[in-house]
């Protein structure tokens, strides 16, 4: 299991090494290969019995993000022009930031600024890559590695399956768990209850930190494939490392077993259809719902599969009967009745990974209401202005766009449309692999519309 630590050390100092030669943009080559493994690594490394190194492993990917930030800006030749998603997310960091340095909240300073860090760090990752010079950025081949990287993914995962044991069982996760937050092994398989379903399915991970990552990760690999593989007139085709690509998010997302970015892989699929007007692909959606419906309705009324997990499954998450989904509920009435009863919020470590290694969890389960219920009602507005902001944002200029442009305006709208219903059932931002992807992509973006505005208006 050394094989992790040492990718992910390797990824970090070769970053480095081309950062003093000049080429920043190999920052993804940490992002994708280091960043997917960040937590396996870690766990290793306290397996070991290595934890005083713990902190300085973990604080590679920061010193990595402020270090691009802070040259980006130095370097930054032109007259700084902030578009609107800036000065929205400049106001939410600004805004939380007086949460993490006053008293508001139970929480000492020290446990506020490790609050503010999983809510508000992902403003720094995004203005890493709104500053980034992309004359020298190959977007195609980054986007490559993306899905290498889910193939390599899908490899892990078939071994685990087929062997019937988690990769996480060999790496130390039960011991990193306790160790970093606190948490005692839970479930059946002595690691956490993520790893499996409440009716009995085993969930898998691959080398990513728990199965959720796992699937979230998954999504952002579908909606790379895509955009990789659509031309500038809104045509796909798929050549054999991308069928084999394609056939690696199937699987990944199967034994995943995460509900909703299950859901939102396929909502991701649907959307391209309407986007790029290929309007078959959302008929054949609706089919395959009808025919699934049909077969559900017909399953439980006749008694059809009493014993089968599956079905289970999908029946207790579509009425909320089983555990699992029972809990969301609970979550989001707890977060949605402290926001209405706190409108300016509880202070931050009032809810979230924090709060919830601290035993003094309130609300959860959703992200939006994770940020209500810590910073308030104006906090999580702002977050969803950003969050709308960008999805508008890239829809207008996808079909103004061209070549890599396009290609990175299409992926970062498919992963914000397919991130809606994960973001409602889990705190994603605290999902290191997702949340530095997913935002530096973000800030890469909007540089590109910035720039193409200068050039168009002056």
């Amino acid at each position: 299991m050394i094989i992790f630590p040492l990718i992910y050390l390797s990824s970090f100092f070769f970053t480095v090494k081309e950062f003093l030669k000049g080429n920043k943009e190999t920052i993804f080559l940490f992002l994708i290969f280091g960043l997917s493994i960040y937590t396996t690594s870690i766990s290793v490394i306290v397996k070991l019995g290595l934890n005083s190194y713990v902190g300085f492993f973990q604080s590679f990917k920061e010193i990595i993000i402020i270090s691009l930030l802070g040259w980006c800006l130095y370097t930054y030749k032109e007259i700084i022009k902030l578009e609107r998603v800036d000065y929205l997310i400049l106001l939410f960091f600004l805004y939380t930031t007086t949460y993490a340095l006053l008293p508001i909240g139970e929480q000492s300073l020290i446990n506020r600024l490790f609050a503010f860090k999983s809510v508000s760090f992902f403003a720094i990752i995004y203005f890493a890559g709104r500053f980034l010079n992309l004359n020298n950025l190959f977007l195609n081949k980054y986007f490559f590695y993306v899905l290498l990287l889910a193939i390599c993914a899908a490899i892990v995962v078939v071994y685990e399956f087929l062997t019937d044991q988690h990769l996480q069982t060999k790496t130390g996760y039960a011991e990193f768990n306790y160790y970093l937050f606190n948490f005692e092994p839970t479930g059946r398989y002595g690691l956490s209850w993520t790893f499996e379903t409440t009716t009995g399915f085993k969930r898998f991970a691959s080398f990513f930190s728990n199965p959720l990552e796992h699937a979230a990760a998954t999504l952002i690999s579908i909606a790379v494939l895509i955009s990789f593989y659509t031309d500038n007139d809104y045509k796909i085709k798929l050549d054999s490392f991308g069928i084999i690509a394609l056939v690696a998010t199937l699987t990944s997302i199967l034994l995943a077993v995460s509900r909703s970015s299950f859901a939102s892989y396929f909502i991701i699929i649907y959307a391209y259809g309407w986007i790029s007007n290929k309007k078959y692909i959302p008929k054949t959606t609706h089919l395959l719902i009808i025919i699934a419906a049909v077969y559900l309705l017909y399953s439980t009324f006749k008694n059809l599969d009493e014993n089968s997990n599956l079905l289970e499954l999908i029946i207790g998450t579509l009425n909320f009967s089983d555990a699992s989904s029972m809990l969301h509920v609970i979550e989001w009435v707890q977060g949605i009745t402290a926001i209405y009863q706190n409108p300016l919020g509880l202070g931050l470590g009032s809810s979230g990974s924090l709060a919830g290694s601290l035993g003094e969890n309130i609300g959860g389960e959703n992200q939006f209401i994770i940020i209500g219920v810590q910073a308030g009602i104006i906090a999580l507005i702002i977050y969803i202005a950003i969050y709308i902001t960008i999805i508008k944002t890239a829809k207008y200029w996808y079909y103004r766009l061209d070549g890599k442009e396009k290609k990175l305006c299409l992926a970062l709208l498919l992963i914000k449309i397919g991130f809606i219903v994960p973001l409602l059932t889990s705190e994603i931002e605290t999902s290191t692999y997702i949340t530095y992807m997913i935002w530096f992509l973000t800030g890469i973006f909007i540089n590109i519309v910035a720039k193409r505005k200068t050039e168009l208006y002056g």
